[in-house]
């Protein structure tokens, strides 16, 4: 079982800055794919970006790419998802979820690939 708490959510002006945490319990982070969702309201909840198991290869949808940047300690068993230059429809709830069935260099983009999942953090961008 694996245990995950996102932070660093908040209200921001269109672009600006956010960098997102997502901490996670257990011994076994490294060998988990780690990924970010969000879910913004009326929405289906979709996909952000991903990193591998050793954090040597990522992978971001299109709408992200460029303006995000997802990486990992794995010593400190966290994940991080820094935000720039943040747009009105980035506003969402964002989730980290772990994917501790991934093979050594995948990033997974689909929700079924992964098993455990935070409570959430809100990220809100003003225009």
């Amino acid at each position: 079982q694996v245990s995950l708490v996102e932070s660093g959510g908040g209200l921001v002006q269109a672009g600006g800055s956010l960098r997102l945490s997502c901490a996670a319990s257990g011994r076994t982070f490294s060998t988990y794919a780690m990924g970010w969702f969000r879910q913004a309201p009326g929405k289906e909840r979709e996909f952000v970006a991903s990193i591998s198991r050793s954090g040597g290869n990522t992978y971001y949808a299109d709408s992200v790419k460029g303006r995000f940047t997802i990486s990992r300690d794995n010593a400190k068993n966290t994940v991080y998802l820094q935000m720039n230059s943040l747009k009105p429809e980035d506003t969402a709830v964002y989730y980290c979820a772990a994917a501790p069935r991934s093979g050594i260099f995948y990033t997974p983009s689909y929700e079924r690939e992964y098993d455990y999942w935070g409570q959430g953090t809100q990220v809100t961008v003003s225009s």
